[in-house]
């Protein structure tokens, strides 16, 4: 598994504007092409280990 620091570092970016515009651009993306791996309480568990880490991330605001 990669480093706590850079998986610190990546949560970090998640939790920015920054980070969440792009996660936002990303899903709107897949939502497009069908919604495979998309994170949601509508596809649970499609999107493996990084759609659930996402999904912590994009708690409806």
């Amino acid at each position: 598994m990669a480093s706590s620091s850079l998986l610190n570092r990546v949560m970090a970016f998640f939790r920015s504007p920054q980070g969440r515009q792009l996660v936002d651009r990303g899903r709107e993306g897949l939502n497009r092409r069908g919604g495979q791996g998309r994170p949601g309480a509508n596809h649970p568990g499609s999107g493996g280990k990084l759609g659930s880490l996402l999904s912590r991330f994009n708690r409806p605001r």
